[in-house]
């Protein structure tokens, strides 16, 4: 009987202790998303939320998410050094190691494809002419793979989307071309839902913006 007893006991306090580990790990994720919004204003905070995300994704080994956010700014950071690309091959590789993590967690995940595809057009963009072909390549490959994986997944559709309108005209680019991709992710983002309220939920507001650009809203 004192033996079940301790068992009980034991096993009360590991579940206690899971469930404040849940709820610190829970609080940390909601505060630095509560973040981001803000972040985006200044490159120097997207270095800063990712180095948070990933000491949380150090604490917490077993999830995805914290690895994936980190990975997530630091792209968004390389993106916005401006007409200078050439600091994107050290930030892609670096974000590459972080993903890599997550996708051990998680595999075959629309977003993690999503976010692959973006750090493959970062590569590309730091020298276009001449790696259009390799990171081109795979940056649409990765987009497909995560249209296929969750056709549900709006993000996908909008980044296609955004690069065909970046893309010049003679090369088969533009708003017009880029016109189904930006209406398919609106409707689709009408529609998602996503699984939990840290889960992946960016993009809308930057899909309004470019829709607006080529007069499609």
């Amino acid at each position: 009987m004192k033996k079940l007893l301790l068992a009980a006991i034991v096993m009360l306090a590991l579940n206690m202790t899971g469930l404040a580990q849940s709820e610190k790990y829970v609080a940390a994720m909601q505060k630095n998303l509560a973040m981001s919004d803000s972040a985006f204003a200044q490159a120097p905070q997207l270095i800063a939320l990712s180095n948070n995300f990933e000491r949380i994704a150090v604490a917490e080994k077993s999830q995805w998410l914290p690895y994936y956010y980190a990975a997530f700014f630091l792209v968004n950071n390389g993106f916005m050094q401006g007409e200078d690309m050439s600091g994107g091959d050290v930030i892609a590789e670096r974000a590459e190691k972080l993903l890599m993590k997550a996708d051990s967690l998680s595999p075959k995940n629309s977003e993690i494809s999503t976010l692959k595809s973006m750090i493959a057009t970062l590569r590309m963009l730091v020298n276009p002419y001449q790696r259009y072909m390799q990171y081109g390549t795979i940056a649409n490959s990765e987009l497909q793979m995560a249209m296929d994986q969750d056709p549900a997944n709006p993000r996908p559709y909008y980044l296609k989307g955004q690069t065909t309108k970046n893309t010049p005209a003679n090369f088969g680019g533009g708003c017009d071309a880029a016109a189904n991709d930006f209406k398919t992710a609106k409707e689709k983002f009408a529609s998602f839902t996503p699984t939990s309220a840290m889960a992946p939920n960016w993009g809308a507001d930057r899909l309004d913006k470019l829709m607006k650009q080529c007069g499609l809203n």
